[in-house]
């Protein structure tokens, strides 16, 4: 399973309807803690054209103490068990 990584940071950039989005960061108060944050993405545009797009936004980690590669490592076998690829939104 690949890792995409887009040019910008939001969800209407990634052309699949369905995915796993991995962002990671520093943590604020301690520099040498990574935080994760897991996200599963569900576009519920059904094909119509909006103005904004309608997404369906999944916490399954909300900044949760680990490596990046850990993080991607985690996101990539949940997506592979849902069938779906994994983006890496962002990284410190």
């Amino acid at each position: 399973m690949s890792v995409q990584m887009p040019k910008e940071n939001t969800s209407s950039r990634i052309s699949a309807a369905d995915f796993v989005r991995v962002e990671t960061h520093t943590a604020p108060d301690d520099d040498t803690v990574t935080l994760a944050t897991i996200q599963r993405v569900i576009d519920k545009n059904c094909g119509i054209a909006r103005e904004e797009p309608v997404w369906r936004i999944k916490t399954l980690l909300r900044e949760c103490p680990m490596s990046p590669e850990q993080a991607v490592g985690l996101a990539t076998l949940y997506a592979r068990r849902k069938g779906i690829p994994v983006v890496l939104a962002g990284q410190d």
